[in-house]
């Protein structure tokens, strides 16, 4: 399932949703954490990115790591494989960093929405803390990510 894309590597279609998707989470939540007024206009994609993301990202890693197997059943130099390892160990801390932003996402969604019952500030406060510092987070491994991904593929290339 995660292989292949009418014949290219899946990955390499699969990855550009989680490199789009992950730092517009990061805005619309940080936005909406730290300014209540924007949270009637950022509420909503706040919310369907707190999903999406996450799910880019899993499908990412998923694909990722069948094309490794692919480079490794294929005898690729162990240089390239340590490369891909090095992503590899980035992408799964983004998956998780990524999903906490997710859950915290939709927690404060939930708790400060236009729907949500009288719930103490304080609770309001420190879910805004906990997607800010998830947010800094994810934002770093999905360019650690992308970074270490783009050097393995292109460095030496141009």
């Amino acid at each position: 399932m995660f292989r292949e894309i009418m014949g290219l590597p899946a990955h390499a279609l699969l990855v550009h949703a989680a490199v789009a998707s992950v730092p517009l989470l990061v805005l619309a939540a940080i936005a909406y954490a730290l300014v209540p007024r924007f949270r009637p206009r950022v509420g909503w994609l706040a919310g369907i990115l707190a999903v999406g993301a996450v799910g880019a990202v899993y499908l990412a890693k998923e694909s990722g790591e069948e094309l490794q197997r692919v480079l490794v059943a294929r005898g690729y130099q162990a240089e390239i494989l340590d490369q891909v390892a090095k992503h590899q160990g980035y992408a799964d801390k983004l998956f998780w960093w990524t999903l906490g932003l997710g859950v915290m996402t939709l927690l404060l969604l939930a708790a400060t929405g236009p729907r949500a019952r009288a719930v103490p500030g304080w609770l309001g406060w420190l879910l805004s803390g906990a997607v800010v510092a998830l947010g800094v987070a994810a934002a770093v491994y999905v360019y650690l990510t992308g970074d270490s991904g783009a050097q393995a593929v292109w460095r030496g290339v141009l």
